[in-house]
């Protein structure tokens, strides 16, 4: 990360609660982060998260002035977010910053929480809607919020993420990020893997695996009509269409086996076309990036013996294609 970057975090955790003479601060960082992007604006508005996601919202503080953020990468299999959160949070306290919120993953809102907060796109930042951490911390000059900070910590398989923001009155805050801490080591529980049916990793899924099940929409037997949503699912995919524009994904409709197969190829062709047009006339997706296929009960992911599976089976999923030449 360049020089300029290194405001990011340094004035925040180097700031404390004093006024007056300009004050400097290096920010510890794993000596294996490795930044990923930054963007500064000013002047600028930041909606800094001070509540978990709660009757339709995430309640926020917001903060006029320089705002500056970025992303860095852990190469460090096997850690949990606290663990990534731990070090931060542990220098925004000892330089007197004052906890607002203190959250994980499910207990933040999970994906509520995350699609309501301001992240940076992917892949430079990845966040793990079953694996994440968030803290919001300010400070205060005679009782009044001179800054804040926001960090957000989430891991995968394979690596870690930090990403944070500060915003506030900057300009005059000399500070730094330097690599110099211990490499955090994973201990006790690692990270769980991805898991294709939740929502939260559908992005992370369709990357790793190439298929994801759509598995929170609402369809019936028979019927071919999308439900009004909204559709965490959808969410995911317009998000990580915008964020990577090389991609290009295949709708497939599947059935359960009551009916004949052409009746039900019918049937799941119109579903997928129903998930095309949602994406393309509410979110705003590009045609020439959406395909919608169909296969009937010919790939079915559990049993049709029970109202359960046949239930299961009744799906559309998101298949990536290859980029156009």
């Amino acid at each position: 990360m360049n020089r300029r970057f290194a405001c990011l975090i340094g004035a925040a955790f180097g700031a404390a609660l004093m006024a007056g003479p300009v004050l400097a601060l290096d920010l510890a960082l794993p000596v294996n982060a490795r930044p990923t992007v930054e963007r500064n604006t000013s002047p600028d508005l930041y909606a800094a998260p001070v509540g978990v996601f709660e009757a339709g919202e995430v309640p926020v503080l917001s903060v006029e002035g320089d705002v500056r953020r970025g992303a860095w990468r852990l190469g460090s299999p096997g850690l949990t977010p606290l663990q990534v959160i731990v070090p931060l949070r542990r220098q925004l306290v000892d330089a007197g910053f004052e906890i607002l919120l203190d959250c994980a993953s499910a207990a933040c809102g999970g994906f509520d929480f995350r699609f309501a907060t301001e992240t940076l796109p992917g892949p430079n930042m990845y966040v793990n809607i079953r694996a994440f951490h968030f803290v919001t911390a300010v400070r205060k000059t005679d009782g009044a919020v001179q800054e804040v900070v926001t960090v957000l910590g989430s891991t995968s398989a394979t690596s870690a993420y930090i990403q944070i923001i500060q915003a506030g009155a900057l300009a005059d805050r000399t500070t730094s990020v330097t690599a110099k801490a211990e490499v955090p080591v994973a201990t006790g529980e690692e990270a769980p893997p991805p898991d294709p049916a939740s929502q939260g990793d559908l992005a992370s899924a369709l990357l790793n695996a190439g298929h994801a099940v759509l598995s929170d929409l609402d369809f019936d037997t028979g019927t071919t009509t999308l439900g009004q949503g909204p559709f965490a699912s959808l969410q995911a995919l317009a998000d990580l269409l915008r964020d990577q524009p090389d991609l290009r994904l295949a709708l497939v409709g599947h059935t359960d086996s009551v009916g004949g197969l052409q009746a039900n190829i019918n049937i799941s062709r119109e579903r997928a076309q129903s998930v095309r047009r949602r994406l393309i006339e509410v979110h705003s997706i590009s045609a020439a990036r959406l395909e919608a296929e169909a296969v009937g009960y010919l790939s079915p992911i559990a049993t049709n013996r029970t109202e359960a599976g046949r239930t299961d089976n009744r799906r559309v999923e998101a298949v990536l294609l290859p980029a156009p030449n």
